[in-house]
């Protein structure tokens, strides 16, 4: 945290500094909009390749778009470390530390994020809206390199990785929800004139709540209460052909 307060000029609030402090090898942000994740997240990268020579920082988001606009931010900070800002080279999103290491933007197609290995660290930018297919190509990049993977969102809807790791994942994730009033930065006059702006999808931009999947019949979480893990499927494999 000191790192990011004297070297890159951010002063975080109480909750963005626990997000920097934190050493999870498996880490979850669940975050209201407009809280800084992007700038908090990008911290955490340049410190490690600052830090850790040889190090690779990858960052996936749900484009291309977001990937750059990330590693921007990280680039600025990169400038205020009075290194040269420069790419790897070989990726057209991408920052090269002189001690080795790299932080590359990933585009939002899971077919072409293939290659990397030896990941120290895995950031996913608005994870909620990333593609399960994507994150299952990701994850296998960490282990060789034993990498921490640290998740960073507003929710979306009650599907998809980031929402069954946060409800399901266990113990092993490190879980920071952070809503819109634990955010010194906005003002409730604002958050109740959005609260009748936005309506329905108040709780999700702001209070960290997952919302039901529109094409869904019943609510998910009476149906995950309704299952009964002692039961076991029926087999039936020696049931003959049905005429």
């Amino acid at each position: 945290m000191e790192f990011a307060r004297t070297r890159l000029g951010i002063e975080p609030d109480e909750r963005q500094a626990e997000v920097l402090r934190s050493e999870a090898k498996r880490g979850m942000l669940n975050c209201t909009r407009q809280w800084g994740k992007s700038t908090i997240a990008a911290a955490k990268a340049v410190h490690r390749a600052y830090t850790r020579p040889g190090s690779l920082v990858l960052v996936a988001s749900p484009s291309h778009r977001q990937s750059g606009e990330f590693v921007r931010k990280a680039a600025e900070m990169v400038a205020r470390l009075r290194i040269p800002v420069r790419g790897d080279g070989d990726n057209d999103v991408s920052l090269a530390f002189p001690n080795g290491s790299r932080i590359v933007g990933l585009p939002g197609v899971e077919g072409r994020v293939r290659g990397f290995s030896a990941v120290s660290m895995l950031l996913i930018d608005e994870a909620s809206r990333v593609e399960d297919a994507m994150y299952k190509a990701l994850r296998p990049m960490l282990a060789v390199g034993d990498g921490d993977l640290w998740l960073m969102s507003t929710p979306f809807r009650k599907r998809g990785f980031f929402y069954s790791a946060w409800e399901h994942g266990g113990e092993r994730w490190h879980r920071i929800p952070v809503t819109a009033l634990e955010c010194p930065r906005i003002g409730r006059e604002f958050l109740e004139e959005d609260r009748r702006a936005q309506k329905g999808d108040f709780a999700m931009e702001y209070m960290c709540e997952f919302m039901e999947d529109g094409n869904s019949v019943f609510n998910r979480d009476l149906v995950m209460k309704a299952l009964d893990p002692t039961v076991e499927p029926f087999d039936f494999s020696g049931i003959g052909t049905w005429r």
